[in-house]
């Protein structure tokens, strides 16, 4: 829609028209399934199907070769419709990107499946200490038949996935990232996610019992901007809470016949009050998806700075300043912006039935992973002292 501004680059457009005829289908049931509680398994597997995972795949090994800047246009694209499948499918987006900075021989083992619509899962963190510095979740074995047993927490979007990507610790301790399969025996996915917002994502136990492993790599390889990456998918889910909460907000406004004795205009759509309202949450919106693609151009110059060090230092420090600027400034935005569509309708905008709660709910959980506060610390210590970021962050434990 216009009020959204332009896509990334000429070719956007040509790639968002393949998916968002799917991306409608899916927005249609999305007050639904939130009020009953049903997970989107059968809107995943239209994304399955039509090889959305596959967007970053490049185009001579089978898939759309999106630039970051397109990917994170669309993930906030797909949000609008239901931000609960972006985050499902953010362990997806960022096990490829692992994939395109790995060795040949794991990209030919990986990129094939993605390109065909297969999608990974995420199992990382654990409940327990947060000092602790070691997996508990343990792989033994050696050679052609490694084993695989432990439990996991926040194993977002690995009930809908192919295969989950598992942080473990060997028998000396040291941390490696593990590939299984999401059906092979032993493999017991939970829907026991009780959180207040973000409700279908899948996000809770995942119990692995002598598993077999189809790759291991060091969890030392992993690609030096996954810290910003991952940050910045919940920006794009923040951005399309954004753009959805906005577009319900407005049609209803223009659908409403009733207004109080003490307004502005006896249609609440002449009402200048009201209208302000519902264009501070669409402004909200706009600014929060500029933020999002802006933040992405910095990271595409990460992904393009290949082997040389100086050059992906440089890029690694900004791209992760530019997140850790932007983030207190989206969560800002669209909290507000979320809370504020109550008040330009009325108390019947409060029932369940009409959802608008999940934009506040949704926006809220995502605010919380990662805490803004250190974040504006970060930014604070590099701009004053010249501290560079952390370019990873320890994620076994929660």
């Amino acid at each position: 829609m216009p009020q959204w501004g332009a896509g990334p680059d000429a070719g956007y457009e040509a790639l968002a028209a393949r998916f968002r005829p799917i991306f409608a289908r899916i927005a249609e049931g999305a007050v639904a399934r939130e009020v009953s509680r049903t997970l989107p398994v059968e809107e995943i597997g239209w994304l399955r199907q039509a090889r959305f995972g596959a967007l970053r795949v490049p185009v001579a090994e089978g898939g759309f070769g999106a630039t970051l800047p397109q990917l994170f246009g669309l993930l906030t694209e797909l949000a609008a419709a239901d931000s609960n499948l972006v985050q499902a499918l953010r362990a997806h987006f960022g096990f490829t990107e692992d994939i395109l900075a790995a060795a040949p021989q794991r990209r030919a083992l990986w990129l094939p499946r993605i390109a065909a619509g297969e999608i990974a899962g995420s199992a990382w963190t654990e409940t327990g200490p947060a000092t602790q510095d070691r997996f508990s979740t343990r792989i033994t074995g050696n050679g052609g038949d490694l084993r695989l047993t432990g439990r996991k927490f926040y194993t977002t979007g690995s009930l809908y996935a192919d295969w989950i990507d598992v942080g473990a610790s060997d028998e000396t301790g040291a941390g490696l990232s593990a590939v299984v399969s999401r059906h092979a025996p032993g493999v017991e996915v939970h829907d026991d996610w009780d959180g207040m917002g973000q409700r279908l994502t899948a996000s809770g136990t995942t119990v692995f019992t002598d598993v077999p492993v189809t790759d291991v790599v060091s969890d030392e390889t992993r690609f030096s901007y996954g810290a910003a990456f991952y940050q910045l998918v919940h920006f794009a889910t923040l951005a399309g809470i954004g753009r959805a909460a906005a577009t319900e907000t407005a049609r209803q406004v223009a659908a409403r016949t009733r207004n109080f004795s003490h307004a502005n205009a006896a249609l609440v759509r002449h009402d200048p009050q009201v209208l302000a309202v519902v264009g501070r949450v669409t402004g909200a919106a706009y600014a929060a998806g500029a933020i999002v693609l802006k933040v992405a151009e910095a990271l595409q110059a990460v992904f393009e700075a290949g082997g040389d060090a100086d050059a992906l230092e440089a890029a690694g420090v900004r791209a992760e300043i530019e997140v850790a600027s932007a983030q207190g400034v989206v969560i800002d935005l669209i909290l507000d912006a979320t809370s504020a569509v109550f008040d330009a309708l009325g108390a019947s905008s409060t029932l369940r039935a009409n959802g608008l709660d999940r934009f506040w709910r949704n926006a809220r959980t995502l605010a919380n992973h990662n805490p803004r506060i250190y974040k504006d610390r970060i930014v604070g210590d590099y701009a004053v002292n010249g501290t560079r970021p952390p370019f990873q962050w320890r994620i076994g434990q929660a």
